[in-house]
């Protein structure tokens, strides 16, 4: 047993470890869902970031910088520019609704604007959705391992889902909180020491870009390069401005300022953490020009080129970044269907006990879904863009038609999730993903659904 695999268990059973100490203090629904609405803008800001610091901007991301080079910026970067917005209006707006009403998920939102049905149609659409970002995470863990050990696929998957699945149900979003503490200390520490260490064995970053340039001309273009540019932002930032994980963690503020100060705090450290994947990409083409998978880029680069400490903390702070993601997913998965759906629709008498449950049950049946979706999807960004897709196109514009459009009903948003998730699919395939020049997938729907609840507007009487 080598030390980097040592170092990874230890880490993990610290953080199974501390989510189940924390976890005795959850008592009901309030602490699972929404922690008690006492969370700081610190502890926001950290649990935020770690719910967004996962696979897709680390070994994702890092496949793409190897790949494309600096342009991959916007991957992580889009995400940045949508929490931003998230700040400034659409999470404190929202969580004075929450507040006002005691709504505790995105689908308690959508019932009290429209009507139960819309809460039901997005319900049953994300869960689809979140499977899919699930299974990227848990790709993404499976090559760290593979890498680590030579461990298949399969048991990669297996292990990422237990970690994550047995700290989160012990106590949801309070668990979550104060575990991604931990998991962002080691995420900061281990690519830190990666972009300060990586370069010395080939003389400093003069040399990687000299070797990157020499087979990529474009490699250390910012706007675009490759497959990678500024055309992920109509298909990104969406996403981190209604995604209802991200959402209901914004719920358990203690108040407005919170919201506003912590999301903002993410929404910076996400712009800047946004340089770092493509750098470690980038040095990794360099040192391994000739790697058959772009997302072993990361994994290689830690656990060949740096001394064995320093290989350890980066490989565990990759393993912080995609846990932390899972819990956040479990975190959407066992709310949505223990609130959205079993109490809503099956068991509106449902008690408090029973809801918890329901909950840490939903966990574990999301944890084995994704599992099996992981198995089947061939790569970590062909499963976040999926997930990335359906929750743009059905959730951004009848989430904000609700919060900004008094006149907006149910029809418009029903009109809004059928046209835009039709266009998408429609385009996506038409197409195969390519769309119709700068016009995306994603951007088609979202233009669709747009109109389409426009046209619902103008065609309802004015009162």
């Amino acid at each position: 047993m080598n030390l980097h695999l040592i170092l990874l268990l230890v880490y993990s059973v610290l953080q199974v470890g501390l989510g189940l100490w924390i976890g005795r203090r959850v008592r009901g629904t309030s602490d699972f869902f929404v922690a008690g609405r006492a969370l700081g803008p610190g502890l926001l800001a950290t649990t935020l970031i770690a719910a967004n610091v996962g696979a897709g901007s680390t070994v994702g991301a890092a496949g793409l910088g190897y790949r494309d080079g600096l342009s991959a910026w916007w991957w992580v970067g889009s995400a940045g520019i949508g929490s931003m917005v998230l700040a400034l209006s659409v999470g404190p707006r929202i969580w004075a609704v929450a507040r006002e009403h005691d709504l505790r998920t995105v689908g308690d939102y959508l019932e009290f604007r429209f009507h139960p049905g819309v809460r039901g149609l997005i319900a049953a659409l994300l869960w689809v959705g979140t499977l899919a970002i699930l299974a990227g995470q848990l790709i993404a863990l499976a090559w760290v391992l593979q890498v680590v050990v030579g461990l298949p696929k399969a048991w990669g998957c297996l292990i990422g889902g237990l970690v994550a699945t047995a700290y989160f149900s012990a106590g949801g979003l309070l668990t979550s909180a104060w575990v991604n503490v931990l998991q962002l200390l080691v995420m900061l520490a281990g690519f830190a020491a990666a972009l300060w260490l990586g370069p010395a064995s080939l003389g400093g970053w003069n040399e990687v870009m000299t070797r990157t340039t020499a087979e990529h001309a474009e490699h250390w273009r910012f706007l675009e390069a490759g497959g990678s540019g500024w055309f992920y932002l109509p298909l990104l930032a969406p996403a981190f401005v209604i995604s209802p994980g991200l959402l209901q963690k914004v719920y358990g503020a203690r108040e407005a300022r919170a919201v506003r100060n912590g999301v903002l705090l993410c929404a910076v450290a996400l712009l800047l953490f946004a340089f770092v994947p493509p750098l470690l990409g980038s040095l990794a083409r360099a040192l391994h020009p000739a790697l058959e998978n772009r997302e072993l880029a990361l994994p290689t680069l830690l656990m060949q080129d740096l001394p064995p400490l320093v290989g350890a903390l980066g490989l565990a702070a990759v393993v912080s970044a995609e846990i932390s993601t899972v819990d956040a997913i479990l975190f959407m998965l066992s709310t949505s269907l223990s609130q959205d759906i079993y109490r809503r629709f099956l068991r509106p008498a449902a008690e408090e006990s029973e809801i918890l449950r329901v909950a840490r049950a939903a966990a574990v049946l999301g944890a084995a879904l994704g599992i099996t979706l992981a198995l089947l999807l061939p790569n970590v960004i062909s499963a976040l863009s999926l997930f990335y897709s359906i929750l743009s196109v059905s959730l951004f514009v009848p989430l904000l038609a609700g919060l900004y459009l008094p006149r907006a009903g149910t029809r418009e948003a029903v009109l809004a999730i059928v046209f835009g998730v039709a266009t998408l699919l429609a385009v996506q395939f038409a197409t195969q993903g390519r769309g119709y020049g700068a016009v995306s997938p994603v951007l088609a729907g979202l233009l669709c659904a747009s109109l389409a609840c426009g046209a619902g507007l103008m065609l309802k009487p004015r009162p």
